[in-house]
C-alpha cells in the first residue's frame, strides 16, 4: 500500500497465496492521505478502532497507537506487517474488544465494522476516555457508511458530519461534546430461545455486540439444532461457535461431553463462554479463540459442528470454510465426523468430497442442507 510516508507491505492472516484479497482498501488509504493533507496531529494517545488487517497502524507505528479489534485473524495479520515493517514487537499495543480500553483517547479512528451493534458497543466503552479536543474521524466505504451510522456517532460521541466519496470511500467527522450522561449499553443482549430446538429449547443466550444474529436465533442454527447427533462422541468442537448456542445444545443433551468452543471473534467466545454458564451445564467445556483448529492437536476429536461464514468483511468468499474443513480433517480421529450447515447454493459438498473422500446428506429443506463427512482411517494405520 502507497501511504504519504513510504510504501507499506501488508498481508492478511493466514498468509495464502491463493487468496487474491488485499489486506488495505480505498477506505484505509483515503483515511491516511486526510492525516497527512490536513497535517492532523497524532499526539497523546492515539487509538484505531476496527482496523482490520493492521494496515492503519503499520502505517502510523510511529506514533504508537494502539489497536483494537474483534478479530483474531485481523490481530495476527497487524502483529505480521508490524513485524515486516521492523517495528519492536509492543511498540503498538494490539487489544481485542474485551480488554480495557485506555482511560484517555486523544485521536480516535475508527474503521466502520460491518455490525453496527459492535460499532455502538466499543464507541461507547470508549466515551468516558473521550474529551471535547479528541480529533474523531472514521472511514469506511460508501456502502458500509449509513445515515444509521452517522447517527450513531452522534447520539454517542457528538456531532457528525462526512466527507464528499473518493474511490468509493468516505470518512467521517465527529465533533466530541462535552463529558454528558452517555446512553446506558445495551451490550450484552439476553434473550431465551424458542421450543423445538432440542435439549436447548426455553434456555437463555448471551450475546456480546457484533456476533452474528445477535438477538434471535438464526435460521441455520435452528436447523442444525434439530437435526444434531445423540449422545455419544467424547470430545466434540462447535467450530465457528458463534454466541456457542450449538455446543451448549450439546452439552446439555450429553453431560458427559467435552465440548471446545472455537471462534476468531473475541466477543463470540465472550458469548460462547456466557451462554454455557448461564445454562449451568455440568460438564467439561474449553473456549479459545483462535484460527479455527489450528491450535488442536492432530487426532483428536471426535465431532466437528460447523456453520462456516460466507463473507470476509464485505467480500464473498469460501476461503475461510475451506480452511475450517482442512482444520478438522486434520483435527479428527479416524471415524470421526464434520457435520456441515450451509446454504444449498454454497456447494459445499463437493469441497468434503474432495477432501474426505465422502460427503453425506443428513437432512435438507428449501434452503440448507446438512453435510456429514466421515475421516476415513488411512494407509498404514495413519
Amino acid at each position: 500500500m502507497t501511504t504519504p510516508w513510504g510504501e507499506v507491505e501488508l498481508s492478511r492472516f493466514p498468509e495464502d497465496p491463493r487468496d487474491r484479497l488485499r489486506a488495505w482498501d480505498a477506505s484505509d488509504a483515503y483515511l491516511l492521505h486526510h492525516l497527512a493533507a490536513e497535517k492532523v496531529p497524532l499526539t497523546g494517545e492515539v487509538v484505531v478502532l476496527g482496523d482490520r488487517w493492521g494496515a492503519l497502524v503499520t502505517a502510523l507505528a510511529e506514533h504508537r497507537p494502539v489497536q483494537i479489534t474483534d478479530s483474531f485473524l485481523g490481530q495476527e495479520a497487524s502483529r505480521a506487517n508490524l513485524a515486516r515493517a521492523g517495528v519492536e514487537p509492543g511498540a503498538v499495543p494490539l487489544l481485542t474488544t474485551q480488554d480495557e480500553p485506555p482511560e484517555r483517547v486523544d485521536v480516535l479512528l475508527v474503521r466502520v465494522p460491518k455490525s453496527l451493534a459492535l460499532l455502538e458497543d466499543q464507541l461507547l466503552r470508549l466515551a468516558p476516555a473521550v474529551h471535547p479536543g479528541t480529533v474523531v474521524i472514521g472511514t469506511g466505504m460508501v456502502k458500509e457508511i449509513h445515515t444509521s451510522t452517522l447517527r450513531l456517532f452522534e447520539r454517542i460521541l457528538g456531532p457528525t458530519r462526512t466527507s464528499p466519496a473518493r474511490q468509493k470511500a468516505r470518512l467521517i467527522f465527529c465533533t466530541p461534546g462535552p463529558a454528558t450522561r452517555r446512553p446506558a449499553s445495551p451490550w450484552p443482549y439476553r434473550y431465551d430461545l424458542p421450543d423445538g430446538v432440542g435439549a436447548i429449547s426455553g434456555r437463555p443466550v448471551v450475546n456480546h455486540a457484533g456476533v452474528f444474529c445477535a438477538d434471535r436465533l438464526d435460521i441455520g442454527t435452528r436447523f442444525l439444532l434439530q437435526h444434531l447427533p445423540g449422545p455419544g462422541p467424547a470430545r466434540v468442537v462447535d467450530l465457528g461457535c458463534g454466541n456457542g448456542v450449538v455446543g451448549t445444545a450439546v452439552a446439555l443433551a450429553d453431560p458427559a461431553a467435552e465440548v471446545l468452543f472455537v471462534d476468531e471473534s473475541f466477543q463470540a467466545v465472550a458469548s460462547a463462554e456466557a451462554t454455557y454458564k448461564a445454562n449451568g451445564v455440568p460438564g467439561h467445556a474449553e473456549f479459545r479463540v483462535g484460527d479455527g483448529l489450528a491450535g488442536v492437536a492432530p487426532d483428536s476429536v471426535d465431532l466437528v459442528l460447523n456453520n462456516p461464514p460466507f463473507h470476509s468483511h464485505q467480500a464473498t468468499t469460501d476461503a475461510t470454510a475451506r480452511r475450517m474443513f482442512t482444520g478438522a480433517r486434520r483435527a479428527l480421529r479416524p471415524g470421526g465426523e464434520l457435520w456441515v450447515i450451509g446454504n444449498r447454493h454454497l456447494g459445499y459438498h463437493v469441497t468434503l468430497k474432495r477432501l474426505f473422500g465422502n460427503c453425506a446428506l443428513v437432512a435438507s429443506d428449501p434452503k440448507f442442507v446438512l453435510l456429514k463427512a466421515v475421516k476415513k482411517e488411512e494407509r498404514g494405520g495413519a
